[in-house]
Parts: C-alpha cells; sequence; structure tokens
C-alpha cells in the first residue's frame, strides 16, 4: 500500500513549472511557475511483455526504493543484498512520470497513476479490503470503471521545495482528466499536513477510512477529488496539465543514463580558492591637502589595491553651490567662477576627501563632511529643516539584530537621523537571508554587522560606527550602552533572543533610553519611553514579574512562549498565528516578507527622527497593517460619476 504522499516534498512546495520529457525545449512555465524555472517530463504506460518495459521498470522501482528509504526513515524499501527494492504488480498497465531538470538528465521525481484497468490492485483498495473499496465506491456514488488513482510520489532531496512534487501530482491528476476519470482517489498521510495540502487540489476525506499504517507510522486517510468539482487552488494548473498531457507521452526510456546506485561518483573538479574579503568594513579616509595623507594614498593606487577611481568633484561642488542658491539660474561661466570661489585656492584633486573602500577597492572622491552633508540631505528639506538635520546628525544609535535591523539602519542613515551608529549581530549573512536584508550572493558568510556597516559607509564615510560582531553579551553590553566615543541617543531593538530582548531594555532604561522595535508583522510598531518614563515596565509588562536573570536560560518550547508573548500573539497576522506550530517542522523559522522589512525599516526611522527631535511621540504599540489600510472603505481616490460629463 501506498500514499500519495510517501515523502514530504509536495506538501511544502510552491508551484513551479513543467517542460516535455520528449522534446528539445523545455515546455514554458506554467502561471503558478516560478520565474525562469522549468521541469523535463516524460509520461508512459508499461505494459507485460512489450519489449524493454521490464528494463525500464527496474530502473524506475529502485529511484523509487532509494528516495523512499530515505537513508533508514523506510527500511521496508531496503533488500537483503543491500541494494533497494519496491516491487508491485500495481505498476504494470499504470501511467508513469519521469521529471528531470532537462531532457535526458538524471531523474529527479516520479508518480504513477493506476488506471481502472489495475482496479483490483488500486492501494485504496489495498487500505480498506475488497469489500470495505467496494463499499466505500458505492458510499460516495463513485464509478470503479473511471476511477483513477495516483500514488508513488518521490522527489530528490536536491530537487524539494521548488515546486517538482506539485507539478507531478497535478500532472497525474490532469492525465486522470484526460483520460476519462470521473473521480481521482488515493490514500494520504495525515502527518505534517498532506492530506491538508490535497485539499488544496479539491480531495476531501472519505469518512471511515482513517487507519494507522506501520510501515508510515502515522494515520493514513482516503480521499477523493470529483472531476467535475474542479481542482480547486490548482484547478487551472491541472487544466492546462491535462491538456499537454499527451504532448509527453513517449515510448522511449526516460533514465537511458541512470548510473546503477553503486556506481562510483566522478570527483569533482578542484574549486578555486575563496579569497573573498569578509572583514573589512571602515573606508579609509585620505584628505590630500594633509601631505602625510597624500603620500599614504599615492603608496596605495601604487599598490595596485585600487580597483576604479571615481572622481565627480566637479559636478559635487556644482550640486553645492546650485542647493545653496536653488532660484539662481546659473551660466557655465558664473558656475564656473562659483566652483573657483568654493575651492579657496585649492586644486580641484585636493579639495574634500578621497574615501577607499577596501571590500570594494573602489577609491571615491567627495566634498568634506559638512558640505557633503549639506547636499546629500538637502531633498530632506523642508520635511527635515536644516537645524533639525545638524541636531539628527549628532545623535548617536544603538541598534541590535541586523536582518530586520539592517533595513532600519539604512534608512536611519539615509535619513540623516543620527550621524554614530553601534551595531550588533553575531550572525552572519545566509543564502536564506536574501528575501528581506539588503545584500546579494556576494554577501554569503559575511558578519551582518559588517554588511551593514559597509553599506551605511557607502551612504556616508563620514559616518561613526562601532561593531559588536559577536552580537550582544554580558560581558559587551556596558561598552555597548556607554563604551567607544559616548553613550547611546536611542536604541533599536530587532534580535530574536528572548533574553537579549530583556536585558537590553532593561540597560536601556537604567539609562533613560528610548527603545523602538519593529515586529515585521501587521506594521507593528512597539515604542518603550524611558527616557520619560524611566518606571516604565519592559515590554509594556507584558511579562509580569519576570527580569532578565529569569530567562537567561530557557528550553526552546519556553523560548518561543515568551516571543509569543512579547509579541501579542492574539493580534498577529494569520499567517503568523497559522505558522506557530510548523516552527522547526516544515518552517525553518519565523515567515517574514521584505516588504514587511521594508515598511518596518520605515516606521523605526519615523519613530527615532520624532524622539530625537523632542517630537510628540508616545510609548505604545502602533500597528500600520497594509492588509487592513489596503481595502475600499480606505480608498480616497474613488472614481466620480461626473468625470468626462458634458
Amino acid at each position: 500500500m501506498n500514499k500519495f504522499m510517501v515523502s514530504r516534498s509536495a506538501a511544502d512546495e510552491s508551484a513551479q513549472s513543467l517542460g516535455r520529457a520528449d522534446n528539445p525545449a523545455p515546455v514554458r512555465p506554467v502561471a503558478e511557475a516560478g520565474p525562469g524555472d522549468s521541469w523535463s517530463i516524460s509520461a508512459f504506460q508499461l505494459r507485460r511483455g512489450v519489449a524493454g518495459h521490464a528494463e525500464m521498470l527496474s530502473k524506475i522501482r529502485q529511484l523509487r526504493a532509494r528516495i523512499l528509504f530515505d537513508h533508514g526513515r523506510r527500511p521496508d524499501f531496503r533488500a537483503a543484498d543491500g541494494g533497494y527494492t519496491d516491487d508491485e504488480d500495481l505498476d504494470y498497465n499504470a501511467w508513469h512520470f519521469v521529471a528531470a531538470a532537462e531532457p535526458g538528465g538524471p531523474a529527479l521525481g516520479y508518480v504513477r497513476l493506476g488506471t481502472p484497468d489495475s482496479g483490483q490492485l488500486l492501494h485504496s483498495r489495498a487500505h480498506l479490503g475488497d469489500t470495505g473499496y467496494a463499499d466505500m465506491l458505492a458510499a460516495e456514488g463513485l464509478d470503479p470503471g473511471s476511477t483513477f488513482e495516483p500514488s508513488r510520489l518521490v522527489v530528490e532531496h536536491r530537487s524539494r521545495k521548488l515546486g517538482l512534487g506539485l507539478h507531478l501530482i497535478a500532472l497525474s491528476i490532469g492525465a486522470a482528466w484526460y483520460l476519462g476519470a470521473s473521480a481521482v482517489i488515493g490514500t494520504s498521510g495525515t502527518k505534517d499536513g498532506q492530506d491538508g495540502f490535497y485539499a488544496r487540489l479539491g480531495f476531501r476525506r472519505i469518512d471511515g477510512t482513517r487507519r494507522y499504517v506501520d510501515s508510515y507510522t502515522e494515520d493514513v486517510v482516503i480521499m477523493a477529488q470529483r472531476v467535475a468539482d474542479g481542482a480547486d487552488e490548482f484547478h487551472d494548473l491541472v487544466t492546462e496539465l491535462a491538456a499537454r498531457f499527451p504532448t509527453l507521452i513517449t515510448t522511449d526510456d526516460p533514465m537511458p543514463n541512470e548510473a546503477p546506485a553503486s556506481a562510483q561518483p566522478v570527483p569533482a573538479a578542484a574549486a578555486p580558492a575563496d579569497d573573498v574579503d569578509r572583514t573589512s568594513w571602515r573606508p579609509v579616509l585620505f584628505t590630500p591637502a594633509d601631505p602625510g595623507s597624500r603620500a599614504d594614498m599615492a603608496a596605495l593606487l601604487a599598490s595596485g589595491q585600487v580597483r576604479a577611481v571615481h572622481d565627480t568633484m566637479r559636478s559635487q561642488l556644482a550640486e553645492l553651490i546650485r542647493s545653496r542658491d536653488p532660484g539662481q539660474r546659473f551660466t557655465p561661466e558664473q558656475l564656473g567662477a562659483e566652483i573657483t570661489e568654493q575651492l579657496g585656492g585649492v586644486d580641484m584633486p585636493d579639495y574634500g576627501s578621497w574615501a577607499w573602500y577596501p571590500w570594494s577597492g573602489d577609491l571615491v572622491h567627495v566634498l568634506p563632511r559638512n558640505e557633503f552633508r549639506l547636499i546629500r540631505t538637502d531633498r530632506n528639506r523642508e520635511k527635515i529643516t536644516r537645524g533639525q538635520q545638524r541636531r539628527l546628525l549628532n545623535r548617536r544609535i544603538g541598534i541590535i539584530g541586523l536582518s530586520v535591523g539592517n533595513c532600519a539602519a539604512l534608512t536611519l542613515a539615509l535619513e540623516g537621523v543620527g550621524g554614530a551608529y553601534k551595531l550588533a549581530d553575531h550572525d552572519s549573512f545566509e543564502m536564506t537571508n536574501l528575501n528581506r536584508l539588503r545584500a546579494g550572493v556576494t554577501a554569503a558568510g559575511v558578519n551582518k554587522t559588517v554588511i551593514t556597516a559597509r553599506q551605511m559607509f557607502e551612504i556616508d564615510p563620514y559616518l561613526d560606527i562601532e561593531l559588536f560582531p559577536n552580537g550582544l553579551t554580558d560581558d559587551n553590553i556596558t561598552e555597548f550602552f556607554d563604551g567607544g566615543d559616548g553613550p547611546l541617543d536611542l536604541l533599536v531593538e530587532e534580535c530574536d533572543t528572548a533574553y537579549i530582548k530583556v536585558v537590553a531594555r532593561e540597560q536601556a532604561r537604567a539609562r533613560r533610553i528610548p527603545v523602538v522595535m519593529d515586529c515585521n508583522d501587521r506594521g507593528m510598531l512597539d515604542i518603550e519611553r524611558f527616557d520619560a518614563e524611566p518606571d516604565r515596565p519592559v515590554l509594556h509588562g507584558r511579562l509580569g514579574a519576570l527580569v532578565s536573570s529569569d530567562i537567561r536560560e530557557v528550553s526552546k518550547a519556553q523560548e518561543l512562549e515568551l516571543m509569543l508573548t512579547m509579541v501579542d500573539v492574539g493580534n498577529a497576522s494569520p499567517a503568523i498565528t497559522e505558522s506557530i506550530g510548523r516552527i522547526g517542522h516544515t518552517l525553518s523559522s519565523w515567515p517574514q516578507l521584505a516588504s514587511g522589512v521594508m515598511l518596518g525599516g520605515a516606521l523605526v526611522t519615523h519613530a527615532a527622527r520624532r524622539i530625537l527631535l523632542d517630537q510628540p511621540c508616545e510609548s505604545g504599540r502602533y500597528y500600520t497593517d497594509l492588509d487592513e489600510l489596503l481595502i475600499p472603505a480606505r480608498n480616497a481616490a474613488p472614481i466620480s460619476n461626473t468625470v468626462g460629463a458634458r
């Protein structure tokens, strides 16, 4: 007996794309597919006594059994001789679908479609027994002569979570539709939401069919889809694949290049050495007007370390002059005279500073600090006046946690809210951060404080930044709040550890430092004005009498409970509440979106600016829920019926 879901792959996959096995060009991605993805899929029917079919079936069974064995998770698929076994008579007369990344490539996934011709062998019949199966069909009004059954869906580990499982099962259903099915049934596991996945394809549980199956160590239930009712969420996908099914049929061996399981792998070619700079983060500033600095810059240029020189000083000076007198229309001669006067007798190459960014090799000529900041923030006026801007640039901000906090840091730097920063995060950039942290694939393995500092310095090379690449710890917390060039004026807290969240607030409260936090869900912004309310309970008292020392050492379950209490899970979005029980099982961590992170950066910066300028900004928890804002009732520009009327 088998289930639709013999592995966990398809239930967690999103729809991707499909290709044709016997066509030189892959089929274009379908609507649900991700951009640029495609699969090459072969469809064929195997029959006894047909030349070559036994050999093809042998390779298919080896593929299925090896994936199903899953490194010992399902020992029944291991043969006594150390190989793999999955021999079923149902394989004959059934349709088989084999997927590869490209025509002729190694098989990456497979599914089988049982037909009425093999109805005596269907897994659903084996699950219930002959009498139970017949009774179930009669009770449900299903015709055994037009009932089909997908089974044995398997996907290689290296191809899971890419949508292949969904495409295979959708194709098998579509093929059943094309072949005249009135219903599609099958056995589904109930572990890890597998039955829920099939419900999204229009399948419904059949009451009284749930049984515990030893070989799968879980309950299995029969589910049925009536073709007349469609395929629910994936109806368009199944319909499109049903139409494509005839073009995928082949008589060729779909796995001609499959190597036996015992074959030795071909040694990989030697990879080039990993020599990326993952540590430098502070630019080197040269002031050529100083002879010593001029000599250092000359040595740098002679060293070959400079990849590119960027000198736009003349245009920067023109911007400076125009920003000081925006109402004046300068002729080229007038502008040239103003530039000469601004230089004050200094040769243009020696004016201002040259910033060398060692991680990129770029050497950039910039205006002197005050003039640079004048033009860099010129477009802030009058949302921020020049006087306010100078006040903001003299403030020092601490940021703990540089995933969500990265966007906050960059937005603060862009807006000129703060001129000095302390950044703390122990974590390094991974590819899973690419969905929300503004960095590229070349940042992999770089500490997040280093990434953020580099980005901020590329906005303003005159910033004052201190890094805490080990994160905030008991050993460095005093240095973070009090050390370096001065204490903090404001704290942005975006870490994901309960103890650090609490201890950081305790330290901020003791120093009367306000704390701002974005939660990256429903636009939730948290503000604690410890500067004005030094006796205010941390996190608005949500933890009751608990203090940081009470939660220094907690279990993962306790940590999760604390975090949920802090963010008030009762007000969380449906996506978050539905994900809680899946974290660590089918989800690696909290779901987060770049749009939410970017919104959070804006909210944090707006609140920080108001606090640092002594503008009204009270303690509390505030929601800017875009799902609630983007509704017809909030539309401020309804179409008028009088538009165009004569």
